[in-house]
């Protein structure tokens, strides 16, 4: 497990009086309310995830590329002799689990309460020890933005339970799929392995999901600052009501044309078998279905060349691809907008607008699951301005959001590293 020494790793450095004042703040805030607080208290930080390519590819034991960017979920934790968790969220409820019930509830689905106990669950289920704390934690990871919170506050309990009570020795990757059954089986989502996987590994992150039990992780070294380039997540203000049907569309197609070759997902063929058999596949699934299912085996190259073009610093043929994924999702995959609401398409709004300031420079496309929330951009940063300019004036102030790719995934911080800045006087 990582432990920090120096915040300057976690964050850009323009945010670093920032960031010591927001967790010296969620140190005040826990003594607050638990009503003080030891000289052992811990802190440990998780952060969220943007997904780079691979859209929708892991569903059907695809590969991806994710990072982890700047913006994170924080703890103040000290350890509780009893066998239970109390976590206290900011502008949240308490969240207390008694860690001798560790079955899933009902009645927990989709609340942080079932993050925690499928975590600890986890934990137990893969001969890991657990053992009680308290926490107070706060997030600046943007809620229905694609970029994880859930993910990362699964991890961020994954880490506490590692370092207090496993001396560290749980890999991050285990921690993720610790993260993902909880998810999964806990809180009641069938997520994918793929956010889970960045905020806990950190920096970019291949992945091949062909055998989901122990999926190939690679993580590409590199500065990212080098490139002269901005990441941008947009919001374009979209609903998220009644897309569930959308979203849930994507993967059944693709595994209905993967079953018709009489296997369950879609990597167990290569694109050669949707166009040998595409008259026969068109007239029995439809055109959209192939499409989709023709998208997942391009996608899946364009992941290696975004790899490939990471690992030599070819950062031209990185937004090439890029290109070409916002180019498929939205005429093959068709995910930029519901064909339930087709008088609302931000995204194809928000894309156009992208286009039209950057140019043919950087590179913009849909991010996460599409439909309505977030479009992703690669921005110069010569543009930045006019960029952001122009995207908050078509879906309003703070919508663009001028992130930076975390290099370190879930990890401990040095409480040392939260102090304030004291320069030292000259002395004459």
């Amino acid at each position: 497990m990582v432990k920090v020494e120096s915040i300057d790793g976690l964050y850009p450095s323009k945010d670093l009086d920032y960031q010591r004042e927001r967790y010296n703040k969620a140190v005040e805030a826990y003594a607050n309310y638990y009503g003080g607080i030891s000289e052992g208290f811990r802190l440990f930080s998780a952060p969220g995830r943007t997904e780079v390519g691979g859209n929708h590819t892991d569903h059907n034991h695809g590969k991806v590329l994710a990072a982890s960017v700047n913006l994170d979920v924080v703890a103040v934790v000290e350890p509780l002799d009893e066998l239970k968790i109390v976590l206290k969220s900011e502008g949240f409820d308490e969240s207390s689990i008694n860690l001798e019930e560790l079955d899933p509830k009902e009645e927990e689905k989709n609340t942080a309460d079932a993050l925690i106990r499928g975590v600890a669950a986890g934990f137990k289920k893969n001969g890991c020890k657990i053992g009680g704390f308290k926490a107070y934690t706060t997030t600046n990871v943007l809620k229905g933005s694609g970029l994880s919170s859930s993910a990362a506050f699964e991890v961020l309990v994954g880490n506490i339970l590692n370092s207090l009570y496993n001396n560290g020795n749980v890999s991050a990757i285990k921690i993720a799929q610790i993260a993902q059954y909880s998810e999964n089986v806990f809180f009641g989502k069938p997520s994918g392995l793929m956010d889970q996987m960045a905020s806990s590994v950190g920096g970019f992150v291949a992945i091949d999901f062909k055998d989901t039990a122990s999926p190939i992780i690679e993580k590409i070294n590199l500065d990212f600052d080098a490139f002269d380039h901005a990441l941008c997540i947009i919001d374009t203000k979209g609903n998220h009501a009644d897309l569930t049907p959308d979203y849930a569309a994507i993967p059944q197609e693709m595994k209905a044309i993967a079953g018709h070759f009489s296997v369950e997902y879609l990597r167990q063929l290569c694109r050669e078998d949707i166009i040998l058999n595409l008259d026969l596949l068109r007239s029995e699934f439809g055109d959209r279905a192939v499409l989709r299912s023709l998208h997942f085996f391009d996608e899946n190259e364009r992941v290696d060349r975004l790899v490939h073009a990471l690992k030599t610093h070819d950062f031209e043929a990185f937004l090439g691809s890029i290109k070409e994924s916002g180019n498929s999702s939205y005429k093959f995959l068709q995910n930029v907008f519901s064909v339930n609401d087709v008088k609302n398409q931000g995204l194809g709004i928000g894309l156009n607008v992208a286009e039209g300031v950057l140019n043919r420079k950087g590179a913009s496309r849909v991010h996460g699951g599409g439909f309505a929330g977030t479009i992703q951009a690669f921005v110069p940063l010569d543009l930045l301005k006019e960029f952001k300019m122009s995207m908050e004036k078509v879906f309003g102030g703070g919508s663009c959001h001028v992130l930076s790719i975390r290099r370190i995934g879930g990890c401990e911080v040095d409480k040392e590293s939260i102090k304030p800045v004291v320069e030292e006087e000259n002395s004459y």
